[in-house]
């Protein structure tokens, strides 16, 4: 269905190149209907073309011809040069052109109030797309058509699980999955130091850390148990992990991450709001 579809990234970081390589490695695009632009990076660029075979340039007279052919415009670029891009991109807004934004805070009433009424598709991925295991939260501008929702969903699935949203709570999948693989990291970074404290050396430590976590996760995923069940089910009673839980629980960790998501997803409704103050 999307074979001989044009798809043009305004953007080439590493979210960019996520979605690119989910692609390809799926099949759902050949690389030569795949652009990427960027500002200034010549050399990234010329990186990407390389290794995938798409093409690639921030020459203006090939990018303007290739964003006013595209079918598919990916907004990929940094928040702060968002509204600039957008007005540079606004003449090559076709009738038939869907943006897909991966674009932290970028609400779809901006993105519309700058390019004017079209089809909006936002999203808010994670870095584990880079390995096709991504969490990606979609939301859609009424403007969305059956066959550009199926080029979305089909685009997004290349890169990992998509949970449809209503665009209020996007910001709240930008507190949870957004930033959660930095929380997994630092609980990890922990572990790490809490087991070369033990005597560990810091090779076993580090095995022994991205197993259990690997193991843990996939326990969830594989019996459909919730992990609350599954915690209580290694929590013998008076015994070591009891204890250990006990220490968390007292340090109120549980609260701790309440908040932390609190502070990323309002955070992301601030990069909104700074966005659309812009204009």
């Amino acid at each position: 269905m999307n074979a001989c579809l044009n798809y043009c990234f305004y953007g080439a970081g590493s979210a960019a190149e996520a979605v690119v390589k989910g692609m390809l490695d799926k099949k759902i695009a050949q690389p030569e209907h795949i652009q990427m632009i960027n500002r200034s990076n010549q050399a990234r660029l010329q990186e990407l073309e390389n290794r995938y075979g798409v093409s690639a340039s921030n020459d203006s007279s090939l990018t303007n011809e290739w964003l006013s052919r595209a079918d598919v415009i990916i907004l990929a670029m940094k928040p702060k040069d968002a509204v600039q891009a957008l007005q540079a991109l606004r003449p090559n807004i076709q009738e038939h052109t869907m943006l897909l934004s991966l674009i932290a805070g970028l609400s779809i009433a901006t993105i519309q109030r700058i390019v004017g009424p079209c089809a909006v598709v936002r999203t808010m991925p994670n870095t584990s797309s880079t390995i096709g295991l991504g969490a990606t939260g979609v939301c859609y501008s009424t403007e969305v058509g059956k066959t550009q929702y199926a080029i979305a969903r089909t685009m997004l699935e290349a890169i990992g699980i998509v949970v449809e949203v209503e665009e209020k709570d996007i910001d709240a999948i930008t507190g949870v999955s957004g930033s959660g693989p930095a929380y997994v990291y630092y609980i990890m970074e922990a572990l790490i130091e809490a087991a070369v404290s033990e005597g560990l050396t810091a090779e076993q430590a580090e095995s022994l850390v991205i197993q259990t976590v690997r193991g843990a996760a996939e326990m969830v995923r594989i019996t459909g148990e919730s992990p609350a069940v599954l915690r209580q089910k290694v929590t013998s009673p008076g015994g070591t992990t009891e204890a250990a839980l006990k220490v968390l629980h007292e340090l109120h960790v549980n609260e701790a991450m309440k908040t932390a998501v609190a502070h990323a997803r309002a955070r992301a409704a601030e990069m909104g709001e700074r966005i659309g103050s812009e204009l």
